[in-house]
């Protein structure tokens, strides 16, 4: 792993560089693992509820609205838990030299796009190719 690039707290990566440089790289690396803390905390937060949640509610209608809560919580957690593997994929690609590049083509992603979805793997258009041919397949 490569020693991390000076990165100025208003950087943002620009099209004028040379794309993946050590800069961008360092920038979507901050990106992904501030992202990854924050859904981590979250997820201790949620915890610790659900601990002091389980206390034991007499209103039938109560308890009810409480599970449905706590379910959608739990819906919610496995998604993060799901993007956490993402992010983790992300960082790996990274490490490995090949993050921001699409799996599909091989040409590098739009760095309005990493930014907007620092784990994508695919191009726009690759993306876009790509959820087409499954509306194809899921309509026939």
């Amino acid at each position: 792993m490569k020693a991390e690039a000076f990165l100025p707290d208003d950087y943002r990566p620009a099209e004028d560089e040379p794309f993946m440089n050590d800069r961008q790289t360092e920038y979507f690396r901050r990106k992904l693992l501030d992202w990854k803390a924050s859904i981590m905390e979250e997820t201790a937060q949620t915890i610790e509820g659900m601990k002091d949640g389980t206390r034991n509610i007499p209103d039938v209608a109560d308890r009810a609205s409480e599970e449905t809560d706590m379910a959608l919580e739990l819906r919610t957690r496995d998604r993060e838990r799901k993007l956490i593997s993402k992010i983790d994929a992300a960082l790996r690609r990274i490490d490995e030299g090949e993050y921001g590049y699409c799996s599909e083509t091989g040409e590098p992603i739009s760095l309005k796009r990493l930014d907007a979805r620092p784990v994508a793997t695919m191009s726009l258009e690759a993306q876009e190719r790509h959820e087409r041919r499954e509306k194809v397949h899921r309509d026939t």
